[in-house]
């Protein structure tokens, strides 16, 4: 994908750049008084609001729709912020143009559904209208990728993806479970795609916003997107989740910046050195995991001659729990090992199955 640096359409080299504003656009003087103390506390890049909220259920508000953006044009142009606000199809995208919107985004409900994706994806072609993908409701990396690609097959350079964390039924202390590791593994195969962070869906509460934007920070994400209100205890959506300015700048100042290189010379000798042995171990794994496969192969002729099933769940089963209880007593996270040896026997089984098809 070729993508546009952010500094290039944003006209900007703060880092992190900061995206805010209400979850909600509810009224004119809401979101003029919102814009007016966010540029009095905060360096703000893009003015936020939702002017279409797909809602899980009717009778919750929805947005104002068209009457809402002609209300973000005037915060553009009396205050001098870029605005932008979510679409979610192609008459979306027709009014959010006709009424001259910096930036769009495209929520994770709709990231969801490629069919969605494309219709959107069509409406744009040939603007040069920046677009931020948030990642799909699912935890499904590749559905976040397919979004991304779509709009650059569509000629959109100026791309940003967003990172607002996954719906789960797991009990957590957020909204939505960050899952950290899909946007680690998007920056490791598209180095130049920026990705920011939007705490606040990630978080769900207001309490837990300055955290997330930590972690976001220490994984050298690019910016950050938060939800603030003037009154956020009034907001018609998502009110526990919004900041008033004034609050998202004692966060914004609260949080620890970290570059990747230190002018610590020992410590980057240090660092090198330490990275080296790394190295050394990750290639000792790749030999044992060679010679694990080998043995695979063997145990898949020999099952293939006798006509036992590739697939023994007596077998993961216990594998899992051993590595998991020999995880603890070596200080390591069962989930983390079980996750490893789950790819490993994943990887197994496709190798055993392979050998039996070709019997």
């Amino acid at each position: 994908m070729e993508v546009a640096p952010l500094s290039v359409w944003l006209k900007t080299n703060s880092s992190p750049i900061i995206i805010a504003g209400p979850c909600s656009a509810e009224s004119e003087n809401q979101l003029i008084s919102t814009a007016q103390q966010l540029k009095e506390n905060i360096k703000i890049s893009l003015f936020r609001a939702g002017v279409w909220k797909p809602r899980t259920r009717p009778g919750s508000f929805e947005g104002l729709g068209e009457v809402a953006l002609p209300w973000l044009k005037r915060v553009r142009n009396e205050l001098g912020i870029p605005v932008c606000t979510e679409v979610a199809n192609p008459y979306h995208v027709e009014l959010a143009l006709k009424h001259e919107i910096d930036a769009l985004w495209v929520g994770a409900r709709t990231t969801t559904s490629p069919f969605a994706v494309q219709e959107i994806a069509s409406a744009v072609a040939g603007t040069d209208i920046p677009i931020l993908i948030k990642n799909p409701i699912s935890s499904d990396l590749n559905l976040w990728i397919g979004a991304l690609e779509r709009f650059s097959k569509a000629k959109i350079k100026k791309l940003v993806a967003v990172h607002r964390g996954y719906s789960t039924s797991i009990d957590s202390r957020y909204r939505n479970s960050p899952v950290w590791k899909n946007p680690i593994e998007l920056k490791i195969m598209f180095p130049n795609l920026p990705i920011i962070c939007d705490p606040s869906h990630i978080a769900g509460d207001r309490s837990l916003i300055g955290e997330v934007c930590q972690k976001a920070i220490d994984l050298n994400f690019d910016g950050l997107m938060i939800e603030s209100h003037f009154e956020p205890d009034s907001a018609l959506s998502d009110k526990k989740q919004q900041v008033d300015p004034k609050t998202l700048k004692v966060i914004l100042s609260n949080l620890l910046l970290k570059t990747e290189h230190s002018p610590n010379k020992n410590f980057e000798l240090e660092l090198e050195s330490l990275r080296e042995k790394i190295d050394q171990i990750d290639y000792e794994l790749l030999g044992n995991l060679k010679m694990r496969m080998e043995i695979v192969k063997q145990i898949g002729h020999a099952k293939r001659e006798n006509q036992v099933t590739p697939l023994q769940k007596s077998r993961i089963e216990y594998l899992l729990r051993q590595r998991a209880a020999k995880a603890k007593d070596l200080g390591l996270s069962e989930e983390y090992i079980r996750e490893i040896f789950s790819y490993i026997h994943s990887e197994s089984l496709k190798s055993q199955t392979e050998i039996m098809d070709n019997n």
